[in-house]
Parts: structure tokens; sequence; C-alpha cells
């Protein structure tokens, strides 16, 4: 049985990762209302979709991605339930072909493990080497539902909290495409 909390709009107790806490201070410097869940590891979709109803939200899938020279760095994020084909965001970026960077860059750079990529990353990115592409279809919800950069915490906050303020305040444009 996977567990998951009762919903709560207070952070953490203790935090798990230096990205966790930043996420929890930000919001609470910005007066951002958010909720959030704790939960056993997240690892399927499945588990994705319980936490989806306990937070009566859909979670993005956010993607880190490079090139193979490993030079350019793409933080994608989607809606949860559209397929992932490199061949595509490469022909929507103009790009040559992508693939998933190694998770030892995912922690170097944006302070989290595969499973827990989060927008919140870019906060840990203060040189601007992560480009933030985001699918247009992603700002079809009102809310924004992701981790908080661990795999056992999941939160939902204003969509155009994100897209506005918080991008800002980290620093990154980001590019909308269409796939």
């Amino acid at each position: 049985m996977f567990y998951i909390s009762e919903v709560k709009n207070t952070p953490p107790a203790t935090f798990k990762t230096t990205l966790q806490e930043m996420v929890y201070r930000l919001l609470q410097e910005q007066n951002v209302p958010f909720e959030r869940v704790d939960n056993d590891e997240a690892i399927t979709m499945e588990d994705c979709i319980i936490i989806n109803r306990q937070l009566n939200m859909k979670t993005v899938k956010t993607l880190f991605l490079c090139n193979r020279q490993q030079t350019a760095f793409y933080l994608f994020v989607t809606t949860a339930d559209k397929p992932f084909i490199t061949k595509d965001f490469s022909r929507v970026m103009d790009i040559p072909r992508v693939s998933f960077a190694p998770a030892e860059l995912l922690d170097k750079m944006l302070g989290t493990t595969i499973g827990a990529t989060t927008i919140f990353g870019v906060l840990l990115d203060k040189d601007n080497q992560v480009q933030v592409v985001i699918d247009k279809d992603v700002l079809s919800e009102e809310d924004y539902g992701c981790s908080d950069g661990t795999t056992t915490s999941y939160i939902k906050v204003s969509r155009d909290w994100i897209m506005g303020d918080f991008l800002a305040y980290a620093g990154h444009v980001p590019k909308m495409i269409e796939i």
C-alpha cells in the first residue's frame, strides 16, 4: 500500500536536501500559498495518480536533458501523460538529438536525483547553464504540481506564480514549445 499523508500547508519539519529547504524558504518569504503531501518514494505513474488525487491536481513531468557533448542542458516540463520522444523535442527546438543527462549532472547542477527532477532545481542554476523549456499544454492547468526536490514529497502551487514570479526570481526565461 502506497503511503500518502493528509494535505499540509506547512513546510516539512526537517529537510532532506538543500534544494527542498530552498523551495520552502522561498515560498514562505514570498507568501506563496501551497499544499503538499508526504509520501512513500514515488516511482511509478500509478504513484503520481494517487498523489494527484490527494492534492486535486495533475503532476507535471520534468526531464533533464543534454546534447551528446554535455555542453547544452534543458529542463523540459510537459504533462505527465504525454510520451517523451527525443526526436520530436529536438525537431521543435531545432537542435541536434538530445538524451537524458547523467544522474551525476542532475545532482550537481539541479540538486536532485532521478525521479525528483523539478522546476525548483533552477534555484541552484546561478550561471544559467540550463534552458527551461515548457510544453504549452502545461499552461492548461490552473495549478502546478511537482516534486519539491525529493521523491517523497509533492507540492501544488499556482501555475501563474511558477511561470511568472518564480522563473523571474530564478533568472530563467522559459522557452514555450508545442509538441
